[in-house]
């Protein structure tokens, strides 16, 4: 998410580091550098360029001439106008009557997924969300929804078999939605490869009938620049209330979220990071834009861990660290804790400082982390609970069973002993570099950045990133406090 972004204005950035002054000959060197990230971002041109000059007019104010640390102070003059160019704070989702939010958006751009991502935010939210199929004319568009509201447990009303007319569609979706009481529904509306006048009208007539209380745009992160027009034309049309960009996590520029929210002036509500329907973020431009700056957000992980913490495993693990009995289950365990939190790239992103991890050489990832899962899986139970039972033998049989060199069965064996001798040590543990999944830093250094504060949250110093011990201050698991 952003990455290409992000290592482009760091690099602008550096180029300030270490003057004594800012002088408007260094600022207007600086500007084109990061002119130029920001377009290879996509983001659009009158965007990029009233947000340089405004960036540039700060910071040619007194308070920051007399600055001696002038680096920083463009940084956070940068960091604060883009927090106003992404909407300044959050938007909360409009549930007043008649609780009814259409999905509108281009094919492609994932409103059928997001529908049912939607859903289970608001479940979450102790609301009970319905799904309207009115997307008639992409091929198993109703089916798709249907099965992930089944799977959400989350009632989807479908069309006739053979209909053809969205208003009529929507017209009977009203009245079969007066016969289920106080719910929330969403209308998984079609879209089309470009916006045409067809499609236009149809949505007008649907928006006027179901008169919804929101109108979300769905927009894929890779649209580039045609996100302006895209923005434009459905804002114009039916009145857009709010923004969901989709994708992100597999588009390095993401410059569409940036152009969209300032070109309609709608906030952006909600951000899709994967495809699974846990895989939605509630959108906050000052977090947002620390991301973009590669500060990290270290509250939304807090509040990730804290969504999916077993407090029962949690004081279990603790009690096994405190005890120094970690074995390949209890690694397990964690590891896919992890894997419940999202995209590893997208964790680490979080973290400040760990956005760098990709230099060294890509030592830290899913698929890593898969094939480290594959050799501990391959271990027999008795391994797993007794590591000291993995002989010469024992490792070439789990290299074959998973698919590995015996070279990274040794390799995850001998830092795993690191890993359980350092626990001894209670001090030790936040010295542990590299970790199972890659070898430590080049020259056995330390891994940039690392895992601040996360051990409250049952996360003991998971391999490859500072950590430490749940405290056990009392009988109750006590979970961390969230703000920002």
């Amino acid at each position: 998410m952003f990455s290409l972004l992000t290592d482009k204005l760091e690099d602008a950035f550096k180029k300030l580091r270490g003057l004594g002054r800012i002088s408007e000959s260094n600022i207007t060197d600086a500007m084109k550098d990061i002119r130029l990230a920001l377009l290879e971002a996509d983001v659009d041109f009158q965007v990029t360029k009233d947000l340089l000059e405004a960036v540039k007019t700060e910071a040619m104010g007194e308070e920051v001439l007399r600055s001696v640390s002038p680096g920083q102070q463009i940084v956070k003059i940068f960091n604060d106008e883009l927090v106003k160019i992404l909407g300044g704070g959050s938007s909360a989702l409009n549930l007043e009557p008649p609780h009814r939010i259409l999905m509108v958006g281009l094919n492609g751009a994932g409103k059928t997924t997001t529908s049912a991502k939607l859903a289970n935010w608001l479940k979450k939210q102790g609301k009970r969300p319905v799904l309207i199929a009115l997307d008639l004319y992409r091929p198993a568009a109703i089916k798709q929804l249907q099965v992930l509201g089944d799977s959400l447990n989350t009632p989807v009303w479908a069309p006739a078999p053979g209909e053809i007319d969205p208003v009529r569609a929507a017209k009977a979706s009203l009245e079969w939605l007066a016969q289920q009481g106080s719910v929330v529904a969403i209308f998984d509306t079609a879209g089309r490869q470009d916006i045409d006048s067809a499609l236009i009208d149809e949505l007008k007539k649907v928006a006027f009938l179901v008169q919804p209380s929101e109108t979300l745009l769905v927009a894929d992160a890779a649209t580039g620049q045609q996100a302006v027009s895209v923005a434009k034309t459905f804002n114009e049309a039916i009145g857009v209330t709010g923004l969901i960009m989709t994708k992100l996590d597999g588009d390095a520029r993401g410059g569409a979220l940036l152009s969209m929210r300032q070109v309609t002036g709608c906030p952006v509500k909600f951000l899709g990071v994967g495809e699974k329907v846990e895989q939605l973020e509630v959108f906050h431009p000052d977090r947002m834009a620390q991301r973009i700056l590669g500060m990290g957000d270290v509250v939304s992980l807090v509040e990730k861990a804290a969504e999916e913490i077993d407090e029962k495993e949690a004081l279990r693990m603790a009690k096994r660290f405190e005890e120094a009995k970690f074995d390949f289950n209890d690694f397990l365990s964690q590891m896919r804790f992890m894997k419940k939190l999202g995209p590893l790239e997208g964790i680490l992103g979080m973290i400040p400082g760990m956005s760098k991890m990709k230099e060294l050489g890509g030592a830290v990832n899913d698929k890593r982390m898969k094939h480290v899962e594959a050799m501990v899986l391959s271990m027999t139970p008795a391994e797993r609970s007794k590591p000291d039972l993995l002989n010469g033998s024992r490792r070439k049989r789990i290299a074959n069973g998973s698919g590995r060199p015996v070279m990274e069965v040794n390799q995850l064996i001998k830092q795993f002993d690191m890993m359980r001798g350092l626990m001894k040590n209670k001090g030790a543990m936040a010295q542990l570099a590299g970790g199972l999944f890659g070898g430590g830093a080049p020259g056995g250094g330390k891994m940039p950045g690392g895992m601040p504060g996360m051990g409250g949250m049952g996360m003991p110093g998971f391999p490859g990133m500072k950590g430490g011990r749940p405290k056990l201050g009392g009988s109750k698991f006590k979970r961390p406090r969230l703000g920002g």
